[in-house]
């Protein structure tokens, strides 16, 4: 009976039960339900390198062995469905549609059907997938079990979905993230995570079989972990905990090697913190994360360098091929110009082309897939004008709240370090291709291991339009955000099904 007298409706106790379900988990299902729309409506392997991410899970789970570096003939099943869905005509004509009418949905199912009967050996190559850690293709591994005996797009979907699922857990963090780091305004951490939530990119990704979908989550957890630590001190789980999350970024993709010098000197700062209180316990936490973080690492390591998959050991040579390129003066010039307006007395590596505007801003704003699908110039421009007002607002409140600032300076400078980190990695990356390739990592999906610095950027603006209007002005970015989802998967139908 409620309070009144009255038995409860169905009706009442289900909004009663939804009502008890806490602010972060509807956070994570925002994110898991965005994805999960974008992992139907991209059509199958459309995603960048989906196929060959495709192919890895494939040999993974059907072998139990790695892939063998270097490129090799797609496995005969895939390729019957990527023939059939027109992937090869969608890839290299941008006027081309995917598969719509019902005789032609008929022709495909009958074509993946067939294929489904051909021999289950693996694929030996991966494309460029070959070189990447396991750990999320053995995840996917799992969904592709299950369908075993399913059609290659069954497979496909169900593994689509469990990365859906991956972007919840980015969300779910980057809303913890601002709780932990942000804890004045607990609105604004809404705001942080379904800013997050609702970003068409990371829905795009996370709704294919990709290994971005796992290293934005585990980034996400990295930042959180430590700006937990930060707050109440690194504790033996916590140790654990930021041990844990950096082995499995590594065994996810190397990319995450970016996080690297933020995460060393995030446990440096917290282990001479502890170390006031107790050397001893500093010493051993400090060992205990750090015996964590390198364990699987090193096992990794030895393994690539037994077997022929290449493994963690390919980042040794290419950064060996951009020691041997150009001077350390023209390597500092190009990874300045890749974010940052040219300096006077620089040579010019990008003539013509503003990096900070033409790649990351735009490539924000509307270039996704091969960069074949794209918003018209116009909407990058118009974009600008609530961009630059989100800037000026998240400025306004740190200057507003300088002296907390100052007080946190060491934990913002982990989170720079990591941001900067991440940055300096692609541009080094990008430069072993230079000048063949202007700015080979030029994506913004590369950025994303830093994706809850963007929440936050959100949640501080919000803060910056002030008490009264702070909730209204994180409510409008948060409808921008959304907007921008909408009209980028109204963009997806018109380019592959209009």
């Amino acid at each position: 009976m409620s309070a009144t007298g009255r038995t409860p409706t169905p009706v009442n106790r289900a909004q009663a039960a939804l009502c008890r379900i806490p602010i972060p988990a509807w956070v994570a299902v925002v994110a898991c339900v965005n994805a999960a729309c974008w992992s139907v409506i991209s059509p199958p392997f459309e995603v960048t390198d989906e196929p060959a991410h495709f192919a890895y899970v494939k040999q993974l789970a059907e072998t139990g062995r790695l892939p063998a570096p270097g490129t090799g003939a797609i496995p005969e099943e895939e390729l019957i469905a990527l023939t059939s869905l027109r992937f090869f005509k969608l890839s290299q004509n941008a006027a081309a549609g995917t598969v719509a009418s019902v005789a032609e949905q008929r022709r495909l199912e009958s074509a993946v059907d067939q294929a489904a009967k051909l021999p289950r050996d693996g694929s030996p190559t991966a494309g460029v997938a070959s070189s990447e850690p396991p750990l999320y293709y053995a995840l996917e591994a799992i969904p592709y079990a299950i369908a075993f005996n399913s059609s290659i797009l069954v497979r496909l979907t169900l593994m689509r979905l469990v990365s859906a699922l991956l972007a919840g857990l980015t969300a779910l963090f980057a809303y913890m993230f601002a709780r932990e780091a942000l804890p004045a305004e607990p609105w604004a951490w809404t705001i942080a995570g379904l800013g997050v939530a609702l970003m068409p990119l990371l829905g795009i990704m996370s709704g294919a079989v990709n290994p971005d979908a796992m290293l934005f989550a585990v980034s996400a957890a990295v930042f959180y972990l430590f700006a937990r630590a930060f707050r109440r001190g690194l504790t033996g789980r916590l140790a654990v905990g930021i041990g844990a999350a950096i082995a499995a970024g590594m065994l996810t993709q190397l990319n995450f090697i970016g996080l690297l010098p933020g995460c060393i000197a995030g446990l440096l700062v917290l282990t001479a913190r502890l170390a006031r209180v107790s050397r001893s316990d500093a010493g051993r936490r400090l060992a205990l994360a750090c015996a964590i973080a390198l364990g699987p690492v090193l096992v990794a390591t030895i393994a690539g360098r037994l077997t022929p998959h290449i493994g963690l050991h390919i980042l040794t040579g290419t950064l060996a091929d951009v020691g041997a390129h150009g001077s350390v003066l023209a390597k500092l010039e190009y990874v300045w110009q890749l974010y940052l307006p040219r300096l006077p007395g620089m040579r010019s590596d990008f003539p013509g082309l503003s990096a900070t505007l033409q790649i990351w801003f735009d490539g924000f704003v509307g270039v996704y897939t091969w960069a074949n699908v794209t918003f018209p110039p116009w909407v990058d421009r118009v974009a600008l004008i609530p961009a630059t007002a989100i800037v000026l607002l998240c400025a306004r409140t740190l200057i507003q709240r300088r002296a907390v600032l100052r007080a946190r300076v060491s934990e913002v400078g982990v989170y720079v370090l990591m941001g900067v980190g991440v940055m300096v990695a692609l541009g080094v990356l990008s430069y072993s291709s230079f000048p063949q390739i202007g700015a080979q990592f030029g994506r913004v999906r590369y950025l994303f291991p830093m994706l809850v610095l963007l929440g936050a950027i959100f949640a501080l603006a919000a803060r910056g339009a002030g008490r009264r209007w702070g909730p209204a002005g994180g409510t409008l970015i948060v409808v921008l955000v959304l907007a921008q989802d909408i009209f980028t998967q109204l963009l997806f139908v018109s380019r592959y099904y209009g």
